[in-house]
């Protein structure tokens, strides 16, 4: 069964869509890459699938069911900007995620925070914002859901960080799990795809596929063949 089925999904703001009929299906044990420009309607999509908006046609099933509270309960989210508040010690942070989400595994949390060295007495208001967003990544995969859904997760984080960053999603997800990862940044995410989706404004599939299968058959990166489906030089 699809972790994730998006069937005829359109998103209307006004009169303009900014999803489009899109039809899409994702596996479990896989990690995929919604990537795209800013402004393709990334970030509408995966507030859907989080159950933030709804949709103004079409259907989403998690795990072969509609958005629910149900659903809400196998969907680690991380959203585009930091939610955290700034007077909390990182500490406190965990504790509260110990006590909201019942797939929360601290032991996880404590390790990854570890390998970065940071402090878990420190205020996230010290914090600078690359730790912030390391801090926020780490709450949220160190639950044991069934779909991730990261939204630019490497875009404020020095080039450094996004390498530990793709390490953490790659060895602490669930492996029966999926993940699916928004960015513009396709060059720094493209080793840890298993699958790409690349969007078009209006909210297409312009182009999909394995990432292994499509580099060796046109023997380009996928940062490359989205710079030539889109012939826009550098994002």
């Amino acid at each position: 069964m699809a972790i994730l089925e998006c069937k005829s999904l359109t998103k209307v703001y006004s009169v303009k869509p900014v999803i489009n009929g899109l039809n899409l299906s994702l596996q479990a044990g896989k990690i995929y890459g919604l990537l795209g420009p800013n402004g393709c309607g990334k970030t509408t999509l995966i507030k859907m699938i989080a159950g933030l908006l709804k949709p103004s046609s079409g259907q989403i099933l998690v795990d072969g069911k509609p958005i629910s509270p149900e659903t809400k309960k196998i969907v680690a989210y991380l959203p585009e900007r930091t939610y955290l508040t700034a007077g909390m010690r990182v500490k406190d942070l965990i504790a509260f995620f110990e006590d909201f989400y019942d797939d929360f595994d601290e032991n996880i949390a404590h390790e990854m925070l570890a390998n970065l060295k940071i402090d878990e007495n420190s205020s996230l208001s010290i914090l600078s914002k690359g730790n912030k967003e390391k801090v926020q990544l780490i709450m949220v995969m160190s639950r044991r859901a069934k779909l991730y859904l990261l939204d630019e997760p490497i875009a404020g984080v020095d080039p450094a960080g996004r390498d530990y960053i793709l390490q953490t999603i790659i060895g602490n997800y669930n492996p029966e799990a999926c993940v699916l990862i928004t960015t513009h940044l396709i060059h720094d995410v493209e080793s840890a795809l298993d699958e790409f989706i690349f969007m078009d404004f209006g909210g297409k599939v312009l182009r999909c596929g394995n990432a292994d299968e499509v580099r060796l058959a046109t023997g380009k990166s996928l940062d490359e063949l989205f710079r030539e489906d889109y012939k826009w030089g550098s994002f």
